[in-house]
């Protein structure tokens, strides 16, 4: 199995048929979900699904939903980020994540790679976000 970072292909024309709206406060509810070494994630995904869902202390099946920042524009790109989020008292080992759409019929928007397994025991695991930048944020349209 593998998981590959990208962009969700279904995503990038859901964006342009206004499916996703990632106004903050006002818009969608976005949630990032876990996957072990087992899972197939890549571009071709559509959907978060519950098959090789990370499971263990402090983790809930569909992970945690993700507060988004009202998309800037950064130079000529805009950007989308989320506060960073955590699993507190976690005993879990996770090799990727899911950001998807619930408010949209838990449409899949981003495919994350840790590039390894990553594990906490008893303790907080937290997926942090690059700076909202054109350079560097985890969602960004150019």
């Amino acid at each position: 199995m593998a998981i590959t970072q990208a962009v969700a292909n279904s995503f990038k024309t859901e964006v342009l048929t206004a499916v996703h709206n990632f106004t903050a406060s006002t818009g969608d509810t976005f949630k990032i979900a876990l996957f072990t070494n087992s899972a197939t994630l890549s571009k071709a995904t559509t959907a978060y699904s519950t098959s090789n869902e990370v499971s263990g202390t402090g983790y809930t099946a569909g992970g945690n939903s993700l507060t988004s920042v009202t998309p800037v524009l950064s130079t000529d790109t805009a950007v989308c980020d989320f506060a960073d989020s955590s699993w507190t008292t976690a005993t879990i080992t996770a090799r990727g994540a899911l950001i998807y759409n619930s408010s949209e019929s838990d449409k899949a928007v981003v495919v994350l790679d840790f590039g390894g397994d990553k594990t906490s025991t008893a303790g907080t695991f937290t997926i942090q976000f690059p700076a909202a930048d054109a350079s560097n944020a985890i969602l960004r349209l150019a």
